[in-house]
């Protein structure tokens, strides 16, 4: 599992923290998405497996211990919680309900990222599919690479989002919607373009795509199996 890249979710409400944060773990070669309240994180989290949540605690809205409290029984995800100077109480309510770890604000980047790899050291399992193999096609995620005929296609970090959530729900139909919260987009053509991109690689015949096809008024639909 060296080749793993771990998927992380980045839930805090400043767009100054989330983009530092985000920033750190690309360098380290994570995934990362963001979600700017808890309410937006409910979204993310349906439609994505994450390795890892970084958890602000007090946010407009839902805070970060309701969203611990509201998922916890269905949320099988480690959390790091990042608490300001004075949140002593919130930080004990959010280990005792659920929470994995802490780290006060300001924090030094380098502890984030030791925090994060001992979690997940810890918690090293990962039950969904990371290699798939169909007709004369091979999807590595752990790589990123698709393997097709005697052609190899590197597929980029949106890409692999978009493979992984569909790999790992065979079958289910995926509106340009639910395609645009996993990657973050809203334009209804950009996302189209991505979906065109991935025929190339994955596709014998893109033009006449047997295994990501598009369902009519509903959007996109990968059959592998």
């Amino acid at each position: 599992m060296d080749d793993f890249v771990a998927h992380i979710l980045v839930v805090d409400d400043d767009e100054g923290i989330r983009s530092l944060v985000k920033k750190y773990l690309n360098e380290n070669n994570y995934l990362v998405t963001t979600a700017d309240t808890a309410e937006n994180a409910d979204q993310k989290i349906k439609l994505i497996n994450f390795d890892l949540i970084i958890l602000d605690i007090m946010m407009p809205g839902k805070s970060g211990l309701d969203f611990i409290k509201e998922n916890k029984n269905k949320l099988h995800t480690p959390v790091i919680l990042l608490t300001a100077k004075g949140e002593a109480i919130e930080r004990v309510e959010g280990l005792e309900i659920g929470a994995d770890d802490y780290l006060p604000k300001p924090f030094e980047p380098r502890e984030l990222i030791l925090r994060i790899q001992n979690i997940l050291d810890k918690t090293k399992k990962n039950n969904q599919k990371r290699i798939v193999e169909f007709e004369s096609v091979k999807i590595d995620l752990n790589k990123q690479l698709i393997f097709k005929k005697n052609t190899e296609y590197k597929i980029n970090n949106t890409e692999k989002i978009i493979l992984e959530k569909m790999i790992n729900n065979p079958g289910k139909i995926f509106s340009r919607e639910d395609i645009g919260l996993l990657i973050d987009l809203d334009k209804e053509r950009s996302i189209d373009v991505i979906i065109t991109r991935l025929r190339k690689k994955i596709e014998l015949s893109p033009k006449n795509p047997k295994f990501l096809q598009t369902i009519r008024g509903s959007g996109y639909v990968l059959w592998i199996e």
